[in-house]
């Protein structure tokens, strides 16, 4: 299904006034006809066409209403997909006050179905009784403004198996009416969908944090990709993945961003655990470096300056005593010694 624009029907207003017209002179011709401006003698010769003009202005006051059906208003970033009979005939887009034939009918599958900016596909209620008067009507009418889809939070395996509770915001518009009107079900459910899968897709290849010999883009060798440090790569491939599934429903992906990345509860605890010890092992590895560097320096300085000389025994114990003192995690407890050296 392609798209096809009508054009040159922005003449609304002119028929309006013509309708209205209709109307007021068949008020009066039936008015006239009835007398009501007074007795007039009606030549015979023109009585049959006074009964038959009288006839199609009673017509038309009765049938005129018809022709107002095809008047259709449109505002900024709207759009209206007409059928005749069922088929196809066009869409109106852009604002202006249109005229169309009378028994066509705008449609749209997805005009009670709403995508909130927090949460998934819902339904708009329909007011069917006192309580529910101030309820928004569904329209036929398509909006071509760029909306917001942000789907509820998944839990999705990464590559790892590890569990993830991840959400995305993702910014579309209509660009084909004609498809995401006839192409699919319902182009809004039909969207939500392909973004879960997709996201499925892609997340399933990362791994929460960096991890050795893994490879995420495919080239067969291992790189620093992850869900927690390449969320802007991440966030294209979701994208360009959703965006080659809604293709055939006219819809165009402008953005997708990662909303919420996190653990699932029932190994976060246990992640986080490995995280403060590779943390404390990282800080270990930093102190222990510098306490070595330290411990160097001091034995270098002592020889240049000849304050003390050492042997290998000795050496062996000064160092075990500099690093106890500098790699403990409590202040070290000094003993002096008051005797000799030795």
């Amino acid at each position: 299904m392609t798209e096809k624009l009508l054009q040159n029907k922005k003449n609304g207003m002119p028929i309006l006034l013509a309708i209205l017209a209709g109307y007021v002179v068949a008020i009066l011709v039936v008015l006239w006809a009835a007398g009501a401006f007074g007795e007039a003698a009606v030549p015979e010769n023109l009585s049959a066409l006074t009964g038959v003009l009288m006839a199609v202005c009673v017509a038309w006051l009765c049938l005129g209403w018809i022709l107002a059906c095809g008047l259709k208003v449109l505002r900024p970033q709207e759009a209206l997909v007409l059928t005749l009979f069922g088929n196809y005939i066009g869409t109106l887009k852009g604002e202006g006050f249109y005229y169309v034939n009378p028994f066509c009918s705008g449609v749209n599958p997805a005009a009670r179905t709403r995508l909130n900016q927090s949460g998934d596909v819902s339904e708009r209620p329909v007011p069917t009784g006192k309580n529910e008067l101030n309820a928004t009507p569904a329209s036929n009418k398509l909006s071509l403004k760029v909306m917001t889809l942000n789907n509820n939070r998944q839990k999705i395996n990464d590559c790892l198996g590890n569990p993830v509770e991840i959400g995305i915001a993702v910014t579309w518009r209509i660009v084909d009416t004609a498809k995401a009107v006839f192409n699919v079900d319902n182009y809004k459910e039909f969207l939500s969908l392909q973004c879960d899968t997709a996201l499925r897709n892609i997340v399933r290849i990362y791994p929460y944090d960096v991890a050795p010999n893994v490879d995420t883009t495919g080239d067969g060798q291992a790189d620093d990709g992850s869900l927690r440090g390449s969320s802007e790569i991440v966030a294209a491939r979701i994208k360009d993945e959703i965006q080659a599934r809604v293709q055939q429903a006219g819809l165009e992906i402008l953005e997708a961003r990662i909303t919420y990345l996190a653990y699932a509860p029932e190994i976060a605890a246990v992640m986080l655990q490995r995280q403060q010890a590779s943390a404390i092992i990282d800080a270990r590895k930093m102190i222990v470096d510098g306490a070595v560097g330290m411990v160097e320096m001091a034995l270098e300085r002592l020889s240049e300056n000849q304050v003390v000389n050492l042997d290998e025994e000795r050496k062996a114990a000064m160092v075990s005593n500099l690093l106890v003192v500098l790699c403990g995690n409590r202040d070290a407890q000094p003993v002096v010694n008051s005797g000799s050296l030795y």
